[in-house]
């Protein structure tokens, strides 16, 4: 989900069920509208036999100047290291989600929110992505051109810490 700093943001929750009974679920988490960023929100559930079940939802607090509102950087962009296909989704302005984002092999399952929050200008916060690990990036840059490229660390455990290119296919 994402919500515009300042706006109210308003828990959808979550269900769970032990057949057709309802199970009592916890919300653990809190989202700070007043500050852009990356939260999650846990929820869990335990039915009478001690089974616990646990899901997250994640949302995104941002803040988009004028020049980058107009930006939609949705698509798929090849890392030409790997050959590895990477997919924005644009959520809101200035908001995505980045299917995997470190552009290898091995993690085309991971997601991460990535902000373009003004002028070309992008980056991921630090969140807890699709892995349960902790994920941001460093020395972002994004060309806008024919065709539009960007470069990032992306730093997560289970990838190294070189400069990755990616080019809009």
């Amino acid at each position: 989900m994402a919500v515009a700093n300042g706006a109210t943001f308003t828990d959808p929750g979550a269900t769970a069920k032990a057949g057709s009974t309802d199970v009592p679920v916890t919300t653990s988490g809190t989202v700070n509208t007043s500050e852009d960023g990356v939260y999650t929100l846990t929820y869990t559930a335990v039915n009478v036999d001690g089974f616990s079940v646990t899901g997250f939802r994640t949302v995104a607090v941002y803040t988009t100047a004028e020049d980058a509102i107009a930006n939609d950087f949705s698509g798929t962009y090849l890392r030409p290291a790997t050959g590895v296909n990477v997919y924005w989704e644009k959520i809101a302005p200035g908001v995505y989600i980045v299917t995997n984002p470190g552009g290898a092999a091995a993690g085309t399952g991971l997601t991460v929110v990535a902000f373009n929050s003004s002028g070309t200008n992008i980056h991921v916060p630090s969140q807890r992505s699709s892995d349960g690990n902790t994920s941001s990036t460093s020395d972002e840059v994004y060309t806008v051109g024919s065709p539009s490229t960007y470069t990032w660390r992306f730093l997560n455990p289970g990838y190294g810490t070189g400069l990755r290119t990616f080019t809009k296919l």
